[in-house]
């Protein structure tokens, strides 16, 4: 799980349009839910490209598949698309709002057309539909 730039404000910021979960509370359900899934997840976050980008490029060493929510590197990074496109790995992007209903620099994003799905507007719950989809990858 990569939380890109600013996602470490959860909670504190813009609570009507990100929720009121905190990141750490995310992380933690994201925690639990991978265990009764039989599965391990490692959450990581970064407000810096570069380094979401390295992580990316490691994560077929240790794992099997990528949750990722860009923030805006989502609509601004060929960078990080370009990482993720390298990387044999399913990659499902969540965002916590729905991006495709906000202001319309916001509305394309650069990572959906290299991973596996898309995740958007359905809060934390939508972290937790990418891990149950990536685990069901794994029995197919």
């Amino acid at each position: 799980m990569l939380h890109g730039p600013n996602l470490n404000l959860l909670g504190k910021r813009e609570p009507e349009v990100y929720g009121r979960a905190s990141l750490a509370e995310i992380d933690a359900e994201l925690g639990r839910r991978a265990s009764e899934l039989g599965v391990a997840v490692e959450c990581r976050q970064s407000n810096h490209e570069g380094e979401l980008i390295d992580w990316v490029q490691s994560a077929p060493a240790a794992f099997q598949g990528l949750i990722l929510n860009p923030g805006g590197l989502t609509h601004t990074s060929v960078a990080l698309r370009d990482a993720v496109a390298g990387v044999s790995l399913p990659a499902v992007e969540v965002h916590l709002s729905n991006i495709f209903a906000r202001e319309p620099f916001r509305r394309e994003s650069l990572i959906a057309g290299v991973a596996w799905g898309c995740i958007s507007g359905l809060g934390p719950t939508g972290y937790l539909l990418a891990l149950e989809a990536l685990a069901g990858r794994r029995d197919a």
